[in-house]
């Protein structure tokens, strides 16, 4: 059977999962619990929490007699290092791009580690059927996009297909389409070449991602190069950031059909395979037969930007919550992290409570915080921090990121004004539709930590961004940080509303009534800019005097409720987010009010 192997990639939500669902769907690949869900490639609740793509995901279809192996790529900058070695495994790819957005940067990011591995692509114009459509023009944006990331001359010659994905519609005008998706299978036949396989010669796959099963355990998932993998195979393991060699058997073999993965004896050249049994196999390293040990090169994964410190959770309510508590369960669980989520590092520290987590961003480590969480961890992370290098002459550098905001004209001069505070320069500035304008901007990535909340605060839930890793700059020296200080417990015990009241004074408060705090939480924002020690659980003395309108029920103001994100742009650096399966707390890293005044004594 012929086989076709390609990736889908685009900026996050210009549908992707939803054009891999209409694929299914017109491929007759679905069973029928699975016909009608909506997304049905994002697996994972908090994709479907979120509406986003976090692990790449495998599926594969059977269309006119041709194979075609579909990889479901992440859109967030954060996540690049899934799509870097997810298009190890594939010939071409499908890049999606909104008929009304346009080329974003998220678009330009998968294009140019698309060009870089020569890999063959296919233009999808994607929600053609949007009322602001403007599929021509985007054609043009995106084939400038093309001549500007050095794309040869073969790959500029790409067919393009418009679509509206979520109705199912494809074709090859934009007011042309076809009630189903063959125009853009027929183009997927057409332009992706097959691979070059032999299976004859020895057996060579390279393992691109990792997946877990608790039935069979690891499963490596990846391209077999040359040869034929057969089941109970023996293979030799090499190559990797290990490089080490070790002896092994395939015990089970699996190909994907539809969301599913099949048990099959054997899978030739060409294949995506799925090999498991193999329990220390790691991202990166090649399975080879024993009478040629050949490992491949592995693509090269961009560094991590941002650090967190993990450690912990040493609050007075430590253990009460959580399932996994010690540092051993911590530890174990991070260095397993890095097995298979090879854009992020661990390291110890000097302290074996607490590691440093190295990640693409606050996202990418936002993820890592929430996963463990809902399996059961209880710890605490410090605020995040960019990682900065020296060059070659001994100038700090930092990194800088590409900033697109979309947003109505009125609020130009606001969103201006906020980042050239945090040292970002306007690049570029271009008229989207009637009322909307798109500013592109060079930023540090710590000018861009909190940001987020600001700029919905000051466009009134209008603006949009959208950020990726531009490169290393020299420093760009201090950024202002929060201007704000903290609302800090005084003492362990159970929030009142009298003393809530008198505390909301001073501020907004997180806390509602009725709710276990303890001396050093965090129970709200301070008006002004110093930390003020609060006591939000003391309680109305009963005396025998009543005094006119004593009795009058006392108002709170609602509490502001954080995300864990909005939880991480909050806090200062002597802070932390204690984190448990049912709380997310923020807290001073030292608690006890006379430890942090004999601190900032010494100071």
């Amino acid at each position: 059977m012929d086989i076709r192997n390609i990736a889908i990639i685009a900026h996050v939500d210009h549908g992707k999962t939803t054009l891999v669902d209409q694929l299914l769907k017109s491929a007759g690949a679905l069973r029928r619990s699975e016909v009608g869900v909506d997304r049905i490639m994002d697996s994972n609740d908090l994709e479907r929490e979120r509406g986003i793509t976090i692990l790449s995901k495998n599926t594969a279809v059977v269309y006119g007699g041709t194979r075609i192996n579909i990889v479901d790529t992440p859109g967030h900058a954060d996540f690049g290092g899934e799509v870097e070695r997810i298009l190890q495994m594939v010939d071409g790819v499908l890049l999606l791009v909104d008929a009304f957005e346009g080329c974003m940067p998220q678009t330009r990011f998968v294009l140019r580690k698309a060009l870089e591995l020569n890999k063959v692509p296919i233009v999808v114009v994607n929600k053609v059927d949007r009322p602001d459509a403007r599929p021509y023009e985007v054609v043009d944006e995106t084939l400038e996009l093309f001549i500007e990331l050095g794309a040869s001359a073969e790959q500029l010659d790409f067919p393009i297909v418009y679509a509206s994905a979520r109705d199912g519609k494809s074709g090859m005008e934009p007011d042309e389409l076809s009630d189903d998706m063959r125009p853009l299978f027929d183009t997927i036949l057409s332009a992706i070449p097959a691979p070059a396989s032999d299976t004859s010669a020895p057996l060579q796959i390279l393992f691109s991602t990792i997946d877990y099963d608790e039935y069979v355990g690891k499963i490596g998932i990846g391209r077999i190069e040359r040869g034929t993998a057969k089941r109970l195979q023996p293979i030799v393991l090499c190559g990797g950031t290990d490089n080490r060699e070790r002896l092994t058997k395939i015990t089970r073999l699996y190909r994907f059909e539809g969301l599913t993965r099949v048990e099959v004896e054997q899978v030739e050249a060409g294949d995506i395979v799925c090999v498991a049994g193999v329990e220390d196999l790691n991202v990166g390293e090649t399975a080879c037969d024993p009478s040629l040990i050949e490992p491949m090169p592995f693509v090269h994964i961009d560094e991590p930007t941002v650090s967190m410190l993990f450690m912990v959770n040493d609050s007075p309510f430590a253990g009460k919550e959580g399932k996994y508590v010690t540092s051993r369960n911590l530890r174990e669980r991070l260095f397993n992290e890095v097995k298979t989520n090879v854009s992020m590092r661990v390291e110890e520290t000097d302290s074996t409570d607490t590691f440093k987590v190295c990640g693409r961003g606050e996202l990418h480590l936002s993820i890592l915080i929430e996963t463990m969480r809902r399996e059961g961890y209880e710890f605490a992370v410090s605020k995040p921090k960019v990682i900065l290098r020296k060059d070659e002459n001994g100038q700090v550098t930092e990194p800088v990121e590409e900033l697109t905001i979309d947003v109505p004209q009125e609020y130009v001069g606001a969103v201006m004004d906020k980042l050239g505070r945090r040292k970002a320069e306007l690049t570029d500035m271009l008229a989207q539709g009637e009322n909307s304008t798109r500013l592109k901007f060079l930023i540090p990535s710590r000018g861009l930590m909190g940001y987020r909340s600001e700029l919905l605060t000051d466009t009134k839930g209008n603006g949009v961004m959208n950020h990726i890793f531009y490169g290393y700059a020299p420093y760009k020296g201090v950024i202002e940080e929060r201007k704000t200080g903290s609302l800090v417990g005084h003492e362990t015990g159970e929030t009142s509303t009298y003393g809530l009241f008198y505390a909301q004074e001073r501020g907004r408060l997180f806390v509602t009534a009725g709710v276990p705090v303890y001396e050093g939480q965090i129970v709200g924002e301070n008006a002004r800019a110093e930390d003020i020690v609060v006591n939000v659980c003391r309680k109305k003395h009963v005396t025998n005097m009543r005094a006119s309108g004593s009795d009058e029920a006392l108002r709170l103001t609602p509490a502001t409720v954080f995300t864990l994100e909005q939880c991480l742009e909050f806090i200062a650096d002597d802070e932390l987010v204690e984190l448990t399966p049912k709380s997310i707390r923020m807290r001073k890293s030292i608690l006890s009010k006379e430890q942090r005044m004999k601190l900032a004594a010494k100071k």
